[in-house]
């Protein structure tokens, strides 16, 4: 196993339809792993509370997932929930409806409706942008946004729309970011070198799919490796 890269590895166990005995399995196997965070849907606080207790692997759960069109202030509640549920993280979708109408006002108050709640806590806020569906320069804007909103990351995708990372769009939010908030790629991920690129470009988090992890952790092609996951 790679000394290293595990560590920048957000492995998601997201599938809606995953039976809880299948999810423990996923997050298990993320902690054996010794992954930075398991990525998991709110049904499944209470496993990753138990399984990455006492381990190198933090719990990070996702919100307002998959399209990020709730009100703002749903947003609150929710981000609420899972800081008194003790969550490590929090991965938010943003309202890229907003994005794309260029309601910058709108987007920074939605981001900081989740922001105001996870700086009390000292909580992880990452920023989903869903760049698939974004223009280079609505990417940019929106990296503004959510620097002003004081979140700590921006992020590329779910990884349950039309497309995931792309050099094109890290690229962009790193520009953007201009070291004042951090990047982390996620969507399409599946092989050592995959991911070694976007570490290369300065994404300093990769979100990847459980099925993937052996791959990347191995060095090994996306052939070689577990297959299935778009996220």
């Amino acid at each position: 196993m790679n000394k290293t890269i595990n560590r920048y590895l957000d492995a998601a166990v997201l599938y809606p339809e995953l039976e809880r005995y299948a999810a423990r399995q996923a997050i298990q196997s993320i902690v054996d792993y010794g992954c930075r965070t398991a990525c998991i849907r709110p049904c499944d606080i209470d496993i990753a509370a138990e399984l990455c207790r006492d381990t190198s692997t933090d719990v990070c759960v996702v919100l307002g997932f998959p399209h990020g069109c709730g009100l703002s202030r749903v947003k609150t509640l929710e981000a609420q929930v899972y800081v008194d549920e003790g969550v490590d993280e929090i991965d938010m979708v943003v309202n890229y409806s907003f994005i794309r109408s260029a309601r910058w006002d709108l987007v920074e108050e939605d981001i900081r409706a989740v922001s105001e709640v996870t700086r009390k806590q000292s909580t992880l806020l990452k920023v989903i942008l869903e760049t698939s569906e974004l223009t280079i320069e609505q990417i940019k804007q929106a990296t503004e946004c959510a620097v002003a909103a004081r979140a700590d990351y921006v992020k590329t995708s779910t990884g349950f729309a039309g497309g995931g990372a792309t050099v094109e769009a890290v690229q962009a939010m790193l520009e953007a970011a201009d070291g004042r908030i951090e990047v982390k790629a996620s969507g399409g991920i599946r092989d050592f070198s995959q991911a070694q690129t976007y570490i290369d470009l300065g994404a300093t988090r990769l979100g990847v799919g459980y099925p993937a992890v052996a791959a990347i952790c191995a060095g090994v092609p996306a052939s070689e490796g577990a297959q299935g996951s778009d996220y």
